[in-house]
């Protein structure tokens, strides 16, 4: 028999304002890249971000602690993104192939423009730079804990730490070689691949 009142703090008026808390961080969010990518990481001041967000700054330091924070979600999002997708992936499928399949399909999403400007974006801040690589450590955690909730055995736990541990390699090494192309780039998803099969191969 379904309950006939919601829990407590789980309302009409709690669900109303934590919808549009949500809008809001969404919308600092959104504002926050698109001025990055306009202006520049560096070029674009909280003042700005908060101002055309439609907020004063010290709402601002409500949602995010810094200019850093917005390059986070994002990058948080995607990820997020990509294990929402991976638990869907079927048991029977080699772990390190339903990696690789789903990373190069979400680099497939985005244009070679885009993908341009946003490594831009990552690169013309030292402070972005340094987190980039604790995210990085941070989401080979997070490979690996997805990987054993679709990949359940116990015995095959290490064997799965170690897929996400060569997989975020994968991609650093992908993401580093495509930085240092020249001339016309190459498609990022196209690097992933090459990337994964080699490494496969070696394997």
């Amino acid at each position: 028999m379904p309950d006939l009142f919601p829990p407590a703090g789980t309302g009409p008026t709690e669900g109303l304002r934590e919808r549009k808390r949500q809008e809001t961080h969404q919308r600092i969010a959104e504002t926050g890249l698109r001025l990055f990518l306009a202006n520049g990481f560096e070029g674009t001041t909280l003042d700005a971000i908060a101002a055309e967000a439609g907020i004063s700054r010290r709402t601002f330091f409500s949602y995010f602690k810094s200019k850093d924070d917005i390059v986070v979600f994002w990058q948080e999002a995607s990820w997020a993104s990509l294990y929402a997708d991976l638990r869907q992936a079927s048991p029977d499928t080699p772990p390190l192939d339903a990696v690789r399949d789903l990373v190069v399909k979400q680099a497939s999403r985005y244009t070679t423009e885009e993908m341009t400007a946003l490594d831009r974006l990552m690169r013309s801040s030292e402070s972005l730079l340094a987190r980039k690589q604790a995210f990085y450590a941070q989401q080979e955690q997070a490979l690996f804990a997805t990987l054993c909730e679709v990949w359940r055995q116990p015995e095959r736990r290490t064997a799965l730490r170690m897929v996400a541990m060569v997989s975020i390699g994968a991609m650093k090494v992908a993401t580093q070689a495509w930085g240092e192309q020249t001339g016309q780039r190459k498609p990022m998803a196209r690097l992933l691949r090459e990337a994964f099969d080699s490494l496969k191969s070696e394997l």
